[in-house]
């Protein structure tokens, strides 16, 4: 039988090789679940909440600083990583190897420059950091301010310059820098548009501010990033940039109010449904009844002008679609059907319509242009 070193080694050996063997099946197991993760992040479709594709000068400054930090970080792992598989390769143990390496403890020049070195780097990345923080942190005086107020589980947005209210998609003129006033009505929320600004806390009784503009017209998605209840995930925004003009026919259009119908259509049934059911209660319709929400607990969002905005339900519904499109009156009539089965917790409940009181609602609401 072994003794002494050999022996030692011996056992080394062996436990050696059973770490290695648990190793190895715990690899297999977890082989097929690595690829599943991976797969999941390469959609081959545009993802709309990617903060890695900036589409305004705000985000833009934001992604540059990232890149910069992201580079310098991937570079500190490979000499890292380089140190440790050297060290690991030419001092393992291996056969004809009869002493230890040289072992060193406490040397004092090698503590201070591991230490010098990352306070250094740290020191560099702070100074654009700082920098990026400082410029981005106050509205110009010469933006346009939107009040952005959190519900549960949508964004309202209100244009003080003006007196024009809408929810779930805010409007915004390109080539000019907004400042979003942000509060929240309930619970903490967060206002988060990838492709135009990192996130910003909606906090109740408080206010933040975040920058946004966009160069070029296009819609940018949006999302609540703070958990706030149920049908958090299903609390959604978009971001519409409309050239100067468009965002001017849009403001006068939204300060036109709707018209009382006074017909047999389908559609002024369908206004009479409105008016007499829960919903003038909490939905605000200017020029139809009109209603101080401010004085009401609990309120829907303002459907003055409902048929111009293609989501609706914290943009939760339709996906992309256009009042034109069969599919959006498809999702209307479900979220009139049974909200609270579309969005867990929804605060509009079930209003017992029946299918033609339905009919007649979306055939109304198609007219609020």
């Amino acid at each position: 039988m072994a003794t002494g070193p050999t022996a030692s080694r011996a056992q080394l050996n062996v436990s050696r090789s059973r770490w290695l063997g648990r190793v190895r099946s715990s690899l297999r197991r977890l082989s097929p679940l690595v690829v599943l993760v991976i797969l999941a992040a390469c959609g081959t479709t545009e993802q709309p909440l990617n903060s890695l594709d900036p589409l305004g000068p705000i985000a833009e400054r934001i992604d540059g600083l990232f890149w910069l930090v992201f580079w310098i970080a991937t570079a500190i792992f490979f000499v890292v990583q380089g140190g440790l598989l050297f060290s690991v390769i030419f001092f393992r143990d291996r056969k004809g190897r009869t002493e230890e390496p040289k072992q060193t403890h406490g040397n004092v020049k090698l503590e201070i420059l591991w230490t010098a070195i990352p306070t250094l780097i740290l020191a560099g990345i702070a100074v654009p950091t700082f920098q990026a923080v400082f410029e981005l942190a106050d509205c110009p005086s010469d933006a346009l301010t939107v009040e952005v107020i959190g519900h549960q589980w949508w964004f309202e947005y209100r244009y003080p310059d003006f007196d024009v209210t809408s929810a779930n998609v805010m409007v915004i003129p390109t080539g000019t820098e907004v400042c979003a006033e942000m509060t929240s009505d309930d619970v903490l929320h967060n206002f988060w548009v990838p492709k135009l600004n990192g996130k910003r806390y909606l906090v109740p009784g408080q206010q933040t501010e975040l920058r946004l503009r966009a160069d070029e017209p296009g819609e940018f998605w949006g999302h609540c990033a703070e958990f706030c209840g149920l049908s958090h995930a299903k609390m959604r925004a978009r971001v519409e940039a409309l050239v100067p003009s468009d965002f001017d026919a849009w403001v006068v259009n939204q300060q036109t109010p709707q018209e009382v119908l006074a017909d047999d259509s389908l559609a002024a049934q369908g206004q009479q449904v409105f008016l007499n059911g829960a919903c003038t209660g909490c939905h605000n319709l200017n020029g139809v009844n009109d209603i101080n929400v401010d004085e009401l607990g609990v309120y829907g969002p303002d459907l003055t002008h409902f048929a111009t905005r293609n989501v609706f339900a914290g943009a939760s519904l339709p996906a992309g679609l256009n009042p034109t499109d069969a599919d959006w009156e498809a999702e209307l009539r479900l979220w009139l059907s049974d909200p609270p089965t579309v969005k867990p917790g929804s605060f509009m409940g079930d209003q017992n319509l029946t299918a033609e009181d339905i009919d007649a609602v979306i055939a109304y609401l198609r007219t609020l242009d």
